[in-house]
């Protein structure tokens, strides 16, 4: 890098703190954590999806498909269940608690259940969502540092105060704002690649004639998950992809707290529409750069030497600074940047929402003023801990990546089924719920601990028909009294034509993933 280089991503910075600034002044809570519910189904949308294409995708979802062993376009699969759960949360999930004009997603649960369940998951997404945070700033400053030559401590400050700085002044309208921006940036940085992959390979034709054909399969329908092996079969892909991501993105409180900023609810089903249409797209483009650049590797010795044998996700980083030209390689260090800024920003804010919510106005006694006080200072105390968290992360970073990744779907699907349980059976109770939720997440730990055969995407359909039928029976054998709720003010309704658009997506996704290899 050099003077170029340097001043585009001083630039960046200088122009995001000057975002925080336009937005600082919140005086409500709705402000503050909903950006007044003034937002369209557009920006929801590419905020949603710019915290989903993160660093992390931008790096290493590449080189897992064009470098590491065992890899390829089988990454798709990820992709599968995503239209099919935005179908579901449109017309079963969200209506209900959007309607309630809540800020925190677990405030539902007190409503419908008791404070208990309500703070027990809002303590866990607190705790787990601080800490994935961490070792993503860790991930992306680990890698940042490999091109930029400059100490970590330093790559990791620079990340974590211009996002707190701007996250604690302009709350979630400079979230989403911020994210469309910093959306814009990465993806243009995902096509520059993708272009200049192709020129060094000498076009189209040459990169199809030399690319790996083993790495062009997405499909095993073979592949069960159950007996250890080959783990991305289409069966759990599809079925503990569709309780993951119907979690994730319904009762997470970073992803659903978009939703409860948008202005009405016809702008919340449009935008669960377009996410679940975006998101495969994009995940073609950047998973084909990944292959182009996988094959200048395998193709060239020089370039292939420069990468450590142990460290294939520094593919990506190590093209870019070796191969781009001066002025170009800052914006795509700025577009790294923006990936890890746009997750740590929806973080912090969802993290201080939740915290102020559920913990300190769960009786709605502050005035505004001090709401608006309280969750500055929580913006600003989660913001420190991510950063001071990144530090202590260490070498541990890529198995610990790996570890989170399975926390998650330990608790996603018991968490997803309290959700669903309390939205559509009226019979179960706090009690019920609670139970069930624990037992839910016990099995899945025991199957972690016990049962390595059995792949961890099951653990989410797994763990939710466990809570389901455990808080139903459970709340037969101990009836308690209800809280008053009347769920008969959200009746399900289905929007026939989205719902058909989500469906034939899904199965166009699949068809055209079968017959990729063809393609090339």
């Amino acid at each position: 890098m050099n003077i170029l280089d340097y001043i585009v991503i001083v630039l960046y910075i200088l122009g995001f703190l000057y975002l925080g600034r336009l937005f600082k002044d919140s005086t409500s809570r709705q402000e503050y954590f909903l950006g007044g519910k003034s937002f369209g189904w557009f920006p929801l949308s590419i905020s949603t999806a710019a915290t989903q294409l993160s660093a992390i995708s931008f790096i290493s979802a590449p080189a897992f498909v064009g470098l590491k062993q065992g890899g390829g376009m089988m990454w798709l699969t990820y992709e599968f269940a995503v239209p099919l759960a935005m179908l579901f949360l449109m017309v079963f999930l969200i209506p209900p608690m959007f309607k309630m004009g809540i800020v925190s997603v677990y405030e539902f649960l007190e409503n419908r259940y008791s404070s208990s369940t309500r703070i027990l998951l809002s303590s866990v997404f607190q705790i787990s969502r601080s800490f994935a945070t961490s070792v993503m700033i860790y991930t992306v400053a680990l890698i940042l540092t490999g091109v930029m030559n400059i100490p970590m401590w330093i790559t990791i400050v620079i990340i974590g105060l211009v996002t707190l700085i701007y996250s604690y002044q302009g709350g979630m309208k400079a979230v989403v704002y911020g994210d469309v921006i910093q959306m814009g940036i990465l993806f243009l940085g995902i096509i520059i690649c993708f272009i200049a992959g192709l020129h060094y390979l000498g076009g189209w034709s040459n990169f199809v004639a030399q690319v790996d054909s083993e790495r062009l399969n997405v499909i095993n329908f073979d592949a069960y998950g159950f007996a250890g092996g080959e783990q991305f079969g289409f069966w759990p892909m599809l079925v503990g992809g569709f309780f993951l991501y119907a979690s994730y993105y319904g009762t997470d409180q970073s992803q659903v707290q978009r939703l409860f900023s948008a202005k009405d609810l016809p702008t919340v089903k449009k935008a669960l529409l377009c996410n679940g249409l975006m998101r495969f797209p994009i995940t073609i483009i950047y998973c084909i750069m990944g292959l182009i650049i996988g094959t200048m590797v395998a193709t060239s010795v020089d370039f292939r030497e420069m990468i450590p044998v142990d460290k294939p996700d520094l593919m990506i980083p190590i093209f870019i600074r070796e191969y781009l030209p001066h002025g170009i390689i800052g914006i795509l260090m700025v577009a790294i940047f923006s990936a890890a800024m746009s997750s740590l920003s929806s973080t912090i804010n969802s993290l201080s929402a939740a915290s102020v919510e559920d913990f300190f106005n769960r009786k709605k006694q502050l005035p505004d003023a001090t709401y608006v006080k309280y969750s500055k200072y929580a913006a600003l105390f989660w913001g420190i801990v991510c950063i001071v968290l990144a530090f202590f992360t260490g070498d541990i970073a890529p198995t610990v990546i790996e570890a989170i990744n399975k926390i998650g779907s330990v608790f996603y699907g018991p968490i997803f089924a309290t959700f669903v349980a309390a939205i559509g059976i009226r019979k179960t109770n706090y009690i019920g719920a609670n139970v069930g939720l624990l037992l839910g997440v016990g099995i899945n730990v025991y199957l972690w601990l016990f049962c390595p055969s059995v792949f961890w995407f099951w653990w989410n359909a797994i763990g939710a028909v466990v809570t389901l039928v455990s808080a139903v029976v459970v709340s037969l054998i101990v009836p308690v009294k209800q809280n008053e709720f009347d769920m008969e003010k959200s009746p399900v309704v289905i929007d026939w034509q989205k719902s058909i658009i989500l469906l034939l997506f899904a199965l166009s996704i699949i068809v055209f993933s079968y017959y990729l290899p063809s393609f090339f």
